[in-house]
């Protein structure tokens, strides 16, 4: 029998590929032989699912403060992920974020040196950024010229762009007062956006992504797709899925946004088109949450500390134990 590990990462603790190792590890132990293919859906991870970095530039980040940020190209294609140059995580969190002064320069700067190296395409995933700029810090760096080849932001939510203050901004840091400025700044830039380069951005689901940033750059002529969508063809997630007698799924946290164009409802979908049962591990699972598949949660199957602090071993043993049942 045959196990797909198609994991997303366990933010703070697995990347996808240690989570997908972890789920080959428990389907060993189960008796299974297994496949391991990470997965990401535009946000963090991204770059890594993809081949992982081999070149680094520094670039601004998004409180100005230089930093290296890791990027990939091969085969004439870049992949960027814009938390490696714009990232919340890059000023500490939320509490320590500026969400009015974040910029998005650095994502453009990275785009910049793509052109320059003589990508013919270029892929950013969108997500995990520190900003709500509408994506004005990577327009200018571009030098607010229309992009000459094909540039794909993989998006993983649908948000719109005058509402991504409103939804992003709280976990970026912004007050309610701040999240009525960046508001009525998203507004202005949108009105800015259309007359200067033809294209109404406020009219693009998910030109939202990233504080607007997938809008910005949408009005520079990139387009917005799905990064689950994207990411899984590129992988060869429907091919995988042929042969195989489970899929193992999961990430951190399941809640209601895991199935909105995130990796694990991406995956439950593609198994239902083919009948194929599968298995979410994840670290906890907001309650209430109603996953048409099975379930597992490591805090309340091993407790908070201990899933926690050994997350793969939780994971292979949570697997093995399923297999075994």
């Amino acid at each position: 029998m045959l196990a797909l590990a198609a994991p997303d990462k366990f933010r703070g603790t697995l990347t996808a590929g240690d989570a997908a190792r972890a789920i080959a590890e428990g389907a060993r132990r189960g008796g299974w032989r297994s496949r391991e293919l990470p997965l990401a859906d535009g946000g963090e991870g991204t770059l890594e699912v993809l081949g992982g970095p081999n070149r680094v530039t520094r670039v601004s980040g998004p409180l100005g403060s230089p930093v290296e940020a890791a990027w990939l190209l091969e085969d004439g294609v870049a992949v960027i992920e814009a938390a490696r140059a714009s990232g919340l995580a890059l000023v500490g969190g939320a509490i320590a974020n500026d969400p009015v002064a974040a910029s998005t320069r650095g994502t453009g700067e990275l785009i910049a040196a793509a052109l320059d190296a003589g990508a013919q395409a270029v892929v950013v995933g969108v997500g995990g950024s520190a900003t709500t700029d509408g994506g004005l810090g990577a327009i200018e760096a571009l030098g607010r010229k229309r992009l000459q080849i094909p540039v794909q932001l993989a998006c993983d939510v649908r948000t719109g762009f005058l509402d991504a203050a409103v939804v992003f901004g709280p976990q970026k840091g912004a007050s309610p007062d701040e999240v009525a400025l960046l508001s009525e700044r998203l507004g202005k830039l949108g009105r800015c956006y259309r007359d200067e380069f033809g294209v109404d951005v406020t009219a693009l689901p998910g030109s939202g992504a990233a504080g607007g940033l997938a809008g910005g750059l949408a009005a520079l002529g990139a387009e917005l797709v799905a990064g689950f969508e994207l990411i899984a063809s590129r992988l060869g997630l429907e091919e995988a899925l042929e042969s195989v007698d489970l899929v193992v799924t999961g990430e951190g946290k399941l809640d209601a946004t895991s199935f909105d164009g995130k990796v694990v409802g991406g995956v439950l979908a593609a198994c239902a088109r083919r009948g194929i049962p599968a298995l979410v591990v994840a670290g906890e699972i907001e309650a209430g949450t109603a996953c048409p598949a099975t379930a597992v949660s490591l805090v309340e199957r091993f407790g908070h500390e201990r899933a926690f602090a050994e997350p793969a071993g939780c994971i292979a043993e949570a697997v093995a134990s399923y297999l075994a049942s």
